[in-house]
């Protein structure tokens, strides 16, 4: 098992040469401490050389990890150095102060990018440990106000995972309550199980004082105790006192000092040494299995996504073309998708998108346009009035003329262009977002991407336009020629007839009594208002063809209120600071109370989606939209003129009858509007635009003669890929690392398992495996593993 640490040698450079960000926590040790609590001297000790740069203030700005490894020879290598060999330890404490300052600047700043030094000796034991920057509080120079809380968060990111054992570096001469190594080490590890104290200073503790209880675990205990060090003072590293030497004074302290002599094989930097060569040997084999697992895991999540990958040429003309077709493909499929609402891939769950919104606005949003344009009352008869007056001219007229009807038709039918140009807008608008959202798979092209969109949407802005030339030409073949004589139109007769039930001739349309015509939340905003508190309140409606009823919620269990709908109106209102959405108001256009004392019942959607679906439904329901002007609601003022002047009964029937006739011929327009509007879109936008994309875009593509430059990969694509090949490979040369362990623990020597330096190549062949002995058969089960230990090795069967 002494082997094992080489293992995890091999795995960190794995990660670290191939510049992949580990998310995989490999077993290691953290050194802890404040400065000048003696780390440096730690580690230096454990070399017998100097080789970590000293100084004052913040010395130790990037993590080292360092990776000592027993051998013949003593040497260093860097992982940025490959190949390199530093035979003097000096050499290597320069490179260590070099390559921090280009990574952090000569400011005394820090960085999380790890150093890698490996440091090959005889006199060493195989240890990985990282050297962190000691804690400090102020910061000093031109180092970072923050400088504190940046350390504490690069140490934290280190000691809190549960692979790392944390040696908590604490000086013997201070208070231990108050050790920011021991504070730190509490946060990330509550139960001590993975910590290690280190005292060190022991020799310049106040006279008559020692360290005995706590390291004999009596004052603040850890699971796996302390060890105390006596490290070289500041005159003996001046001085250039031999470690070795200074290993013997340690040894001669404790073994004179009346309070350590009984525990001195237990104290020291050899102590120390093997304690946590054999600490972290086991923490190795207890963790090895889940991290086998983890390393399996990702491996496999990686897999589908690198196989398209592995052979991937980005420079390759017969590759790029099959991309471009793909993509095309692709595209082609998604738009049809978005539209004919075919397939369940990316199906949209938060709100109607493509052929979905489109069949809304034409059903919907469309028909309360129109409504909202032409239900107008009060000036319509106003505009019916005068007209009848001016063909009369100076004479009294007998009989309704017919010439103010086709007058006022006209008038009106005009003005169904507004609306459907609107239609027309609102579905270019969805065309393109739809369009925006397809291409958004072709991200790892930009320029496809760019150029594939701006083809669609310009083709799609010709067609806006010979579709909007269409509906004004069928706007103009309503006013050219009004057929008096279809079989909707109610004609003269009829009309004077039914003029006293004119009020209700035409509203309604499509009302079956008690239909439930739409259910859903919205909010009420002068609820609050009622009880003196403010804001709005959510209530589940349920809106039928003669009542509006709300309810605590969904469940229908408990009924707030029910409003009748006869003879009201609803207007659109100005959001404001208490509402969170858009407003519409219920009310009596005779100013009469609507609910409970109010005029007046404020309703709030929270999509401007939700309330127009909402008003389609009012309309549905009777309950249709009143204009406003900057004097109010349009025909009050009027209304009080006609009260102040004498009314013409004659006038008055002339105009009702005419009001008859236009609002039954109307009816009809509206109805071929409102079905030959969505159809002209259909058939001159959509389904074109469809068949532009199926069959005519690769084309329009490959006409720009610059196919091969839309197909150069974006940056970030290409970082990806990078990414994530690296950590595949990463992933795949940890496994065979770990596979290896089974030839240690089979093997069972140093001899079988050699460490490579950095030089060499980590993707070397693994040793042949030992044969079995006769006697042992392949077949047989495979024993248990021992408590946290490794499972025995898997024998490969003969094929």
């Amino acid at each position: 098992m002494e082997q094992l640490i080489p293992i995890m040698n091999r795995m960190q450079d794995v990660f670290t040469q191939l510049g992949v960000s580990n998310n995989i926590d490999l077993p290691q040790i953290a050194v802890v401490g404040g400065q000048s609590a003696g780390k440096s001297s730690v580690l230096e000790n454990f070399v017998g050389k100097d080789f970590l740069p000293r100084g004052s203030g913040i010395v130790t700005r990037r993590p080292l990890i360092l990776q000592l490894i027993n051998g013949p020879t003593e040497y260093g290598e860097f992982l940025h150095c490959k190949g390199q060999k530093f035979m003097d330890f000096l050499s290597i404490m320069k490179e260590i102060e070099d390559e921090t300052d280009r990574v952090t600047g000569a400011n005394k700043g820090i960085s999380n990018l790890p150093i890698n030094l490996r440091v090959y000796s005889p006199h060493v034991l195989n240890i990985t440990l990282i050297d962190l920057p000691g804690l400090t509080k102020l910061a000093v120079g031109d180092q970072p106000t923050d400088i504190g809380d940046q350390i504490k968060d690069m140490i934290m990111t280190y000691i809190c995972r549960e692979t790392c054992l944390i040696l908590a570096v604490t000086p013997a001469n201070t208070d231990l309550a108050t050790s920011d190594a021991l504070q730190m080490a509490r946060e990330a590890d509550p139960e001590g199980h993975r910590t290690i104290g280190v005292l060190t200073k022991l020799d310049l503790m106040d006279e008559g004082t020692d360290a005995k209880d706590i390291m004999e675990n009596k004052v603040i205990p850890l699971r796996r105790g302390y060890v105390a060090v006596v490290n070289r003072s500041q005159k003996d590293i001046v001085g250039k006192k031999d470690i070795k030497m200074a290993n013997a004074a340690e040894r001669k302290f404790f073994l004179s000092h009346p309070s350590y002599r009984h525990m001195a094989d237990r104290c020291g930097t050899v102590f120390l040494q093997k304690q946590l060569n054999q600490q972290l040997t086991n923490h190795i084999r207890e963790t090895l299995p889940s991290l086998r697992d983890k390393l399996q895991r990702q491996m496999l999540g990686l897999e589908k996504e690198v196989a398209q990958y592995k052979h991937f040429q980005p420079n390759d003309p017969s590759i790029k073309t099959k991309a471009m077709l793909q993509m095309i493909q692709h595209l082609q499929q998604d738009f049809e998708r978005a539209i004919e609402g075919s397939g369940a891939d990316g199906v949209n769950t938060m709100e109607l998108s493509g052929g979905a919104k489109i069949n809304r606005l034409f059903h919907e949003r469309f028909p309360y346009e129109i409504v909202k344009m032409e239900i107008d009352e009060k000036v319509l008869r106003k505009e019916i009035a005068f007209a009848i007056r001016n063909i009369h001219g100076i004479r009294v007229g007998l009989f309704t003329p017919d010439m103010a009807f086709e007058a006022i038709v006209k008038t009106q039918i005009g003005r169904l262009r507004e609306p459907s140009l609107k239609c027309i807008d609102l579905v270019v608008q969805e065309l393109t977002n739809v369009v925006r959202a397809v291409t958004e798979k072709m991200q790892r092209y930009p320029r496809l991407r760019e150029e594939a969109e701006r083809i669609i949407t310009t083709y799609i802005r010709e067609k806006e336009q010979a579709c909007k030339e269409q509906v004004m030409l069928l706007v103009d073949f309503q006013l050219a020629y009004m057929n008096t004589n279809h079989e909707d139109f109610i004609g003269f007769a009829n009309a004077s007839s039914d003029s006293q039930n004119a009020e209700n001739t035409g509203k309604k349309l499509g009302k079956v009594t008690n239909q439930v015509i739409r259910k859903g939340y919205m909010a009420i905003n002068n609820l609050g208002v009622m009880k003196g508190i403010g804001g709005s309140r959510s209530y589940w409606f349920v809106l039928s063809s003669e009542s509006l009823s709300w309810y605590k919620d969904g469940e229908e269990k408990e009924k707030k209120f029910m409003l009748p709908l006869e003879q009201l109106k609803l207007r659109d209102l100005e959001s404001s600071f208490m509402s969170r959405g858009h407003m519409f108001a219920i009310y009596n256009p005779e100013g009469r109370n609507v609910f409970k004392d109010f005029k007046t019942l404020d309703l709030s959607c929270e999509a401007q989606d939700d309330m127009d679906s909402w008003k389609a439904s009012f309309l549905r329901a009777g309950v249709y939209p009143e204009k406003q002007t900057s004097e109010g609601t349009v025909g009050e003022g009027e209304e009080e003129g006609e009260r102040r002047e004498s009314v013409d009964p004659q006038l008055e029937r002339q105009v009702e009858t005419i009001r008859n006739l236009v609002d039954s011929y109307m009816k009809i327009v509206t109805t071929s509007c409102k079905d030959q509007v969505p159809k002209i879109i259909m058939f001159l936008m959509v389904n074109d635009a469809k068949a532009f994309i199926n069959g005519e875009l690769l084309a329009a593509l490959y006409s720009t003669g610059d196919t091969q430059n839309m197909m150069e990969e974006s940056a970030d694509e290409a970082l990806k890929r990078e990414e994530m090949l690296r950590m595949y490979h990463a992933c795949k040369e940890a496994l065979n690392i770990i596979a290896e362990v089974s030839n240690v623990t089979l093997g069972g020597g140093a001899s079988k398992m050699s460490t490579p330096s950095y030089g060499q190549s980590n993707a070397a062949p693994a040793p042949a495996r030992r044969p079995p002995p006769p006697s042992a058969s392949p077949r047989l089960p495979p024993a248990r593993p021992a408590p946290g230990g490794l499972p025995p090795p898997m024998v490969p069967q003969r094929r």
